[in-house]
Formats: structure tokens, sequence, C-alpha cells
């Protein structure tokens, strides 16, 4: 390696690796653009059925979080709203 991140190799094996990583990482860009046009379909879908998408996204998010974490923005938006008056 020269600059201890870079491979050094004037064959073709370096270049082979190189190429091999570079055609992972396109298809998995490929199947990334797939999932998300998939997902986008799914809202699509959702928002024929009558659902709002925007209130769908919020709940696919706290559903990645943990209990501890949506408990404390929970308090933290209350909180907010308390000093604005809002609850």
């Amino acid at each position: 390696m020269a600059d201890g991140n870079t491979p050094v190799n004037n064959g073709g094996v370096a270049r082979d690796q190189l190429r091999s990583i570079v055609e992972r990482i396109e298809r998995l860009e490929e199947e990334k653009a797939a999932l998300a046009n998939d997902i986008k379909e799914v809202y699509a879908e959702a928002k024929g059925n009558g659902f709002d998408t925007k209130t769908l996204r919020q709940v696919v998010r706290i559903r990645k979080q943990d209990k501890a974490e949506r408990q404390e923005q929970e308090a933290i938006l209350e909180l907010y709203l308390s000093a604005l008056g809002m609850a």
C-alpha cells in the first residue's frame, strides 16, 4: 500500500479486485434504486387507499427507533410545544 489506503500492484490482481468491488457496488446501487421504487409504489398504493403518506412515513421512522429513544423525543416535543403554548 502506497499511502496506507491504496493497494499497489503493477499486475492485474489489484485491478481485478478493484473492478470486482466497483461492479459489486454498482449492482447494490441498482438493487437500492429498485427497492426505493418499490417503496414509492407502496406509498402510492397507501395513498390510493386513503392513507396519509406523510403520517405513514413518520410512523415508519418512529418504529425504527428503540423505546427509550422514542420516549426521549416525545418528551422533548412535548416540552417544546408546552413552551410555545401549544400543548
